[in-house]
């Protein structure tokens, strides 16, 4: 199993990152990485994924924190956890948009939460002392299991238990940090006793994963749950009975060197911030190609939080 999960990450890692990008064409992708001014407070960097939603996340903070009179600077479309997370850890970057469950895996592999309260109770120590973790939103964007309706029609599946059905093997198409984490095909191979075959697209389940889905490359996908492209390609998205897959709620990560004034504007963001909010700032980046900046300003200004 191993072998040929290693054969296929580095084939398809080849084949797929050097042109994989999370981003529809001319959507958030377009906002600028540099650094804009406004009078007073201190400078804060803020990050994102190499996934869209997750720029206008970015976006969201930077903007609202702008119009309180911080120096921001941008710099988006980093890389995985593994690129990101060092460098939050060593102060290089101040804010990042994070998903909670997901990144409590990450820092602890041992971590054994379960429910929302859980993962935010077990943060903190997972974060250690350099970062803290401010409100999480409402909104949340989860690891998602999903199968064509064809699939779902032909092999009766409602649940990620039911894809006991499909065989012995399934092709998974997942980016390479789900592969090892509970809720990705580790964690299918040791709730199902599975023998799966990995097909590593590294778009963070973007329209690389989706057309590959469609196109039968792989049996089931992982796509974020607040992805519109689950709906509008009619997609299935299979139930998790047994919570494989943790919250995912949106919290922001700061480091030191944000204030409590600057915590403060953040956090009114997240207020404001629901999955359905979200699902809709995505289709405007999706369906109608908007880029990061303007999804974000039409959006805090709607809220009242760019005043």
């Amino acid at each position: 199993m191993k072998t040929r999960i290693a054969a296929l990450l580095a084939a398809g890692v080849l084949a797929l990152s050097a042109c994989a990008s999370a981003n529809p064409v001319g959507s958030a992708s377009t906002a600028p990485s540099g650094s804009t001014s406004a009078p007073g407070g201190p400078a804060l960097v803020i990050g994102s994924q190499p996934y869209y939603s997750n720029e206008i996340l970015a976006e969201l903070y930077a903007q609202a924190l702008e119009a309180k009179g911080f120096t921001i600077t941008r710099q988006y479309q980093i890389g995985q956890r593994e690129v990101y997370v060092p460098e939050l850890q060593g102060g290089k970057i101040d804010v990042f948009p994070e998903y909670a469950g997901n990144l409590l895996q990450y820092l602890d592999k041992n971590a054994t939460a379960k429910t929302g309260a859980e993962v935010t109770a077990a943060l903190p120590a997972a974060l250690g002392s350099n970062l803290r973790a401010l409100t999480a939103a409402e909104a949340t964007d989860q690891d998602s299991y999903n199968v064509t309706k064809e699939t779902a029609d032909k092999f009766s599946l409602a649940s990620i238990a039911d894809l006991s059905k499909v065989g012995s093997s399934l092709k998974v198409c997942v980016n390479y940090e789900l592969v090892k984490r509970t809720s990705g095909t580790t964690g299918l191979k040791n709730d199902q006793r599975r023998d799966d075959a990995v097909i590593p697209v590294e778009d963070s389940g973007g329209p690389l994963t989706v057309k590959a889905l469609k196109a039968g490359k792989c049996d089931t996908a992982d796509i974020y749950s607040a992805d519109p492209s689950i709906a509008t390609n009619g997609l299935v998205t299979l139930s998790d009975p047994k919570s494989l897959v943790l919250p995912q709620n949106v919290v922001p990560i700061v480091s030191a060197k944000v204030t409590e004034q600057a915590a403060a504007v953040i956090d009114k963001v997240s207020a404001a911030l629901t999955t359905d909010e979200l699902v809709s700032l995505n289709a405007l980046s999706v369906g109608k190609q908007q880029s990061s900046k303007t999804i974000a300003t039409a959006w805090l200004t709607a809220k009242g939080l760019l005043s």
